[in-house]
């Protein structure tokens, strides 16, 4: 285990703290999407375009059928947040209880049933590599990862501590038109949009 001197906590703190009113300040200026990661700001600069959001509400909906009416494919603000990690991000869609909702401010990460994101077109790597580092860093048990791009995903389960941090020890994929479990309800994922081919 790693202690770390009060000045250096201190230091990250402030610097997350910067970092957080840089991007609040930055919401409603700039297009796109902003969170915080241990690197740094991330920016997604292209607004979601028809088959990312088709695919949000798609997901939301259908989870929304078989879900227990006490919780909710929630789609809106606010973010998830642990200062002390220094992390801030934004899911998709995050399966949360109505009465973990009734807070002020963000939303407590650890509260999430599940949190699912559609795979942007222009930064893939953040949903597939940054948020399968943060979310079981998070403490979120479980991520369900779309990709619009390839008709392909998969869903990270089974948090377990590794060397680098916690880790998801469980991976399924699947392909567009398999049903999908995504923590205890099974959903199709037929006719999901797709990005149409570029050029």
């Amino acid at each position: 285990m790693t202690i770390t001197p009060d000045n250096a906590r201190h230091g990250a703190s402030h610097s997350y703290r910067a970092m957080r009113d840089f991007v609040q300040s930055m919401d409603d200026t700039l297009p796109g999407k902003f969170e915080i990661t241990k690197e740094g700001i991330v920016h997604d600069m292209m607004a979601p375009v028809g088959p990312h959001e088709l695919t949000t509400l798609h997901l939301r909906k259908r989870l929304e059928k078989v879900m227990p009416e006490e919780l909710v494919a929630h789609t809106g603000t606010p973010d998830v947040e642990a200062e002390p990690e220094g992390i801030m991000r934004h899911p998709d869609v995050m399966v949360i209880a109505w009465a973990d909702m009734d807070v002020p401010g963000t939303f407590d990460p650890r509260t999430l049933v599940a949190a699912i994101e559609v795979v942007s077109r222009s930064n893939p790597d953040n949903d597939w590599v940054g948020k399968v580092r943060d979310y079981p860093l998070l403490g979120i048990p479980v991520y369900a990862v779309f990709d619009p791009r390839s008709g392909t995903g998969a869903v990270l389960t089974d948090i377990h501590a590794t060397p680098d941090g916690p880790r998801y020890a469980t991976r399924k994929d699947f392909v567009y038109g398999e049903d999908v479990t995504v923590a205890d309800w099974t959903i199709s994922t037929e006719n999901l949009p797709r990005y149409p081919d570029k050029g």
